[in-house]
């Protein structure tokens, strides 16, 4: 079977096609990305490959979760059983992100797997996106930046972000490090309620109970 990376899926050619479905110019997104337009113009070609933080930049530019940019969305199913040689993986600088069938399925969770080498990041930038995250470092330490704030996971350690956070990781070890990283794309009148709720417990007074 043919390993799905993604030098299979075309990725320069996916994001125009979502870009045109947008009725967006190239000079458009780079404006809204952030990312110069000859970048951006050198990524649609395939002539140079994206970071993470890149391509969170114009998955939010393009207002699509990062997983779009390798799924088909008539193919996607209320069930998703996914082979581990079936996964969509995506090479980087001193790292390799796996998509653990997300591509596949119709719900709003996005399971990956990270793995760093010694010196692997997601890039200079920071970058946030529009779903809550889950991070699970399985072997390694990592580091996470999170609004200023530095969190350092070891083997067993998880971490959880609210949405539109701005973050990025490193491996922090001279080993290499595997996460698992699951977002989760909340509907809107969810979303809502939960910052509702956050909110209001910011305004909460403590009321006596009783005797």
């Amino acid at each position: 079977m043919k390993n799905p990376s993604i030098a299979g899926l075309n990725l320069g050619e996916r994001i125009q096609e979502l870009r045109l479905e947008r009725k967006l110019s190239i000079r458009a997104v780079a404006r809204l990305s952030g990312i110069s337009l000859n970048a951006l113009s050198k990524i649609e070609r395939n002539l140079t490959s994206p970071s993470i933080s890149t391509l969170y930049k114009i998955a939010e530019a393009l207002d699509v979760p990062l997983v779009t940019f390798f799924q088909d969305l008539s193919q996607r199913k209320p069930v998703a059983f996914c082979k581990k040689e079936e996964r969509i993986k995506l090479p980087f600088l001193r790292g390799l992100w796996e998509g653990l069938g997300c591509e596949k399925f119709a719900g709003g969770i996005e399971p990956f797997l990270l793995t760093l080498e010694a010196g692997g990041g997601s890039g200079r930038f920071l970058m946030f996106h529009s779903g809550d995250e889950f991070v699970y470092c399985l072997e390694g330490q990592i580091e996470y930046e999170v609004e200023g704030e530095r969190y350092l996971l070891e083997a067993g350690d998880s971490l959880m972000i609210l949405a539109y956070r701005r973050h990025r990781w490193r491996n922090a070890g001279k080993e290499p490090c595997k996460v698992l990283i699951v977002l989760f794309e909340l509907p809107d009148r969810l979303r809502e309620r939960k910052d509702q709720m956050l909110a209001d417990d910011g305004k909460a007074e403590i009321i006596p109970q009783r005797e």
